[in-house]
C-alpha cells in the first residue's frame, strides 16, 4: 500500500496483532480484487533515469497528475511523494528508484482491473508526454546501472539503503532496478486464509514463469529470465522466501504473527520522522525492549507498517498479496489478477489446485522455486516440467473464470484476459526467451528497442 498506516493506539497483546489480521475476514460477496503495478519511468530522450527534482522530474509528473485527478497528494518533508484518492480508495506511489505504481482501487471484477488499468495509462500520458517522461513494463531495468539511478526523497528508503548490503547481495537491486505486478485478494474465514496461502505459494512459481520478463542487466544477458525473482533469493532472507512453515499443522493468523514479530524491523515513523530500528525485531520492541524507544510499546500504525516490510512469496495483510511476477507491459497487467481470481475464486479451481500442489514436500517448492528465475518451464518438480503445471493451471482459472460469471458490457466474461497467458502457453516460451530471441536477432545485440517495444 502507497501510505504509512495512522494509528496511534498502544498494543496491549498478542490477541490484538492476531485480530488486526482476522479483521481481514469477509464474506465472499464482498470479496475484491486490488492490483498494483510498477513501471520504470526513463527519458524518452536517451532513455536515462528520471530524477525526482527539476522541471521534467517526478515530483512534476506527481504534482500534474495531482492536478489533473484531484486526488490529494502524500507530502513527506515538503516534497510531494505520492497521490491518494479519498474516494475510490486508490494510490499513486513510488518506488526507491522512481518506479512509479498504481496501487488500485479494490474493484469487484477483472474487467473493472482492466478499465483502470486504462484510465491510469491515459491519465499518466497526458501528463508524462510533454515532461518528456516514458515507462518500461519489465522486472527489471535493462540498461541502467544502480550508481545511475536516483534515490527518491523517502526517509524509509534511506534506512532500507543502508541496511540492505548487510543481508543480502541484491537488496539494492531489488530497491533500485526492479518492477512488479501484484494482486491482492481476500479471504472468507481463517481456514479459507491458509487454504488460499498455501496454493499460491506452492504456484508462485507458475507466475513467475508466466510473467518472466528480465533476462538483461547494463545492457546484456544477465543469464536468467527473470532475474527480478533470482533478485529475491539474496535480498534479506530473514523476510522472504517461500514460507514452509506456513504448510505445517496449526497455522492460522496466530502463527503469521509470530512469524513477523520475530522479522528484523527496519524503522518506526514518529510524526514526519523515520528513526533507524534496523535489524531489530517487533518482538523486543512490543516488549519494550527496543532501545530507541526503551519502555515504549508499538501502535498498531507501527504494527501496519511493520507488516509492509516482510516480503515473502505471498504476504498475508488483511487480503493475500500475489508477489512472484515481472512487471509486464500494461495489455498484459490484467492477466495476472485474471489467472490468481480464477484459482483462488472459484472453490471448485480452488480445491483442483489444492489436489496439485498438495504432495509437494517444502524441499521440493524450494527448488522450484530456486530453479524458476533461470530455467522458466523447464523447471521441473517432482518428475513433471512447470510448463506442464503452468498448463493446467492456466485451464483451471479458465475454468474458475467462467463459472463466477462476471460478464462485461460485451456479454465477455474474464476468462478473456488470460489471452496473453495462453498466447505464452501456446509459443511454449516464456516472455524472456522471446525478448532474447530479439535481442539475439532483429534487435541485433542490443536493449535500446526494448523502449519502444515494452513501453507503456
Amino acid at each position: 500500500m502507497a501510505r504509512d498506516q495512522i494509528d496511534m493506539t498502544p498494543l496491549q497483546s498478542r490477541d490484538e496483532l492476531v485480530a488486526w489480521l482476522s479483521a481481514g475476514v469477509k464474506p465472499s460477496s464482498e470479496f475484491r480484487i486490488g492490483t498494483e503495478h510498477e513501471k520504470t519511468p526513463f527519458t524518452l530522450e536517451g532513455h536515462h533515469p528520471v530524477p525526482y527534482e527539476g522541471a521534467h522530474g517526478i515530483g512534476a509528473l506527481l504534482e500534474g497528475m495531482q492536478l489533473l485527478l484531484g486526488w490529494e497528494p502524500i507530502m513527506e518533508r515538503g516534497n510531494i511523494i505520492g497521490l491518494y484518492d479519498v474516494t475510490g480508495g486508490g494510490a499513486i506511489s513510488l518506488e526507491p528508484g522512481g518506479q512509479f505504481e498504481l496501487s488500485g482501487a479494490p474493484v469487484e471484477t477483472v474487467h473493472q482491473t482492466q478499465s483502470e488499468l486504462m484510465a491510469h495509462l491515459a491519465q499518466v500520458r497526458e501528463i508524462a508526454a510533454p515532461l518528456g517522461i516514458g515507462f518500461l513494463g519489465l522486472g527489471m531495468t535493462p540498461s541502467w546501472s544502480r550508481a545511475q539511478i536516483p534515490m527518491m526523497p523517502k526517509g524509509r528508503y534511506k534506512i532500507m539503503t543502508n541496511y540492505m548490503p548487510k543481508v543480502g547481495q541484491y537488496g539494492l537491486d531489488m530497491m533500485y532496478r526492479t518492477c512488479t505486478v501484484q494482486t491482492n485478494l481476500d479471504f472468507s474465514s481463517e481456514a479459507d486464509m491458509v487454504k488460499k496461502l498455501r496454493v499460491s505459494v506452492a504456484l508462485q512459481p507458475v507466475a513467475t514463469a508466466l510473467f518472466a520478463n528480465s533476462p538483461f542487466t547494463e545492457g546484456k544477458p544477465n543469464g536468467y529470465l527473470s532475474f527480478r525473482s533470482e533478485i529475491w533469493r539474496d535480498t534479506d532472507n530473514a523476510r522472504a522466501g517461500m514460507i514452509p512453515w506456513a504448510f505445517e499443522d496449526g497455522m492460522g493468523f496466530e502463527r503469521w504473527v509470530d512469524y513477523a514479530l520475530d522479522v528484523p524491523m527496519y524503522f518506526v515513523k514518529r510524526g514526519d520522522d523515520y528513526i533507524d530500528v534496523s535489524g531489530s525485531s517487533f518482538r523486543d520492541f512490543f516488549d519494550g525492549r527496543n532501545s530507541a524507544f526503551p519502555g515504549e510499546r508499538p501502535t498498531l500504525s507501527d504494527w501496519a507498517n511493520h507488516l509492509s516490510t516482510i516480503f515473502p512469496e505471498v504476504r498475508l495483510k488483511r487480503y493475500l498479496e500475489m508477489r512472484g511476477a515481472d512487471g509486464v507491459p500494461w495489455g498484459r497487467l490484467p492477466a495476472l489478477p485474471a489467472f490468481w481470481v480464477g484459482l483462488l475464486y472459484d472453490d471448485t479451481s480452488l480445491d483442483a489446485a489444492w489436489d496439485l500442489v498438495k504432495h509437494w514436500n517444502a524441499a521440493e517448492r524450494q527448488a522450484l522455486r530456486d530453479d524458476v528465475p533461470r530455467f522458466g518451464f523447464k523447471a521441473r518438480i517432482k518428475d513433471r516440467y512447470l510448463f506442464e503445471i503452468a498448463k493446467e493451471c492456466l485451464t483451471l482459472a479458465h475454468a474458475g473464470l467462467r463459472r463466477r460469471g462476471r460478464i462485461d458490457h460485451l456479454g465477455r466474461d474474464e476468462s478473456r484476459h488470460l489471452e496473453p497467458l495462453d498466447q505464452i502457453i501456446d509459443s511454449g516460451q516464456v516472455p524472456a526467451e522471446e525478448m532474447l530471441a530479439k535481442f539475439h536477432g532483429p534487435w541485433h545485440g542490443s536493449v535500446e528497442p526494448a523502449y519502444d517495444e515494452y513501453a507503456f
